[in-house]
């Protein structure tokens, strides 16, 4: 079974990882399927790299920055067509094919996604991340170490042109652009109150001091 790592211990956490041993052993996305079943309402369940990620809805703050972000690439959007979404499934590739030739599996459930109108107009749950333009995440104690690990591995391979990371921690905006292979080819870094240049087709400065 793929390993499950939690970020809280609430008590469903604790019961299947005391079973984990007596299951059968599992292909990595039904044991997503599992414990997505099972996880609390409005928790989010992660597959990154053959590993279940689980953890509650993040805090207030980083919800109001999250607003803001939606905000600023709508109120500046040169391309009408262009939306903002949250909660969006993706479907992602893993670092490498498994035991069999296939390439393992991917969750992922990004913070913002900036796609044309349409793209997600389908009844999956984890969607083609082909039409997206740009992910944004903002990270959480829970979710800090794989935004700024395993996400930008899995957005590159996923071939997203750019991503950019509000890393509350850190006090910084991180933007990533021209993905290749595993890793992005540009990574700029900006404190947080600084003006971080977007490159086209968004092309204005994000106010990262309303954050």
């Amino acid at each position: 079974m793929a390993p499950l790592v939690p970020e809280c211990e609430p008590e469903y956490v604790r019961l299947l990882n005391r079973l984990k041993g007596r299951i059968p052993a599992l292909l990595p996305e039904e044991a997503f399927e599992l414990f997505s079943a099972v996880a609390p309402a409005g928790w989010r369940v992660e597959l990154l790299e053959d590993g279940i990620h689980a953890g509650p809805l993040a805090d207030g703050a980083h919800a109001e920055i999250v607003s803001e972000l939606c905000g600023q690439f709508h109120d500046h959007r040169q391309d009408p067509l262009l939306r903002t979404y949250t909660g969006v499934g993706l479907a992602l590739s893993g670092p490498s094919p498994s035991a069999n030739g296939r390439a393992m599996p991917g969750r992922a459930i990004p913070d913002l996604v900036i796609a044309p109108k349409g793209s997600f107009a389908d009844e999956l749950e984890f969607h083609d991340p082909a039409p997206v333009l740009l992910i944004a995440e903002v990270t959480s104690r829970s979710t800090g170490a794989n935004d700024r690990g395993k996400k930008i591995r899995g957005y590159a391979r996923a071939g997203i042109p750019v991503y950019l990371l509000v890393d509350r921690e850190a006090d910084q905006a991180i933007l990533f652009t021209s993905p290749v292979g595993e890793e992005y080819r540009r990574k700029e870094s900006y404190k947080l109150s600084e003006a971080v240049p977007l490159p086209a087709p968004f092309g204005f400065e994000l106010d990262t001091g309303a954050f």
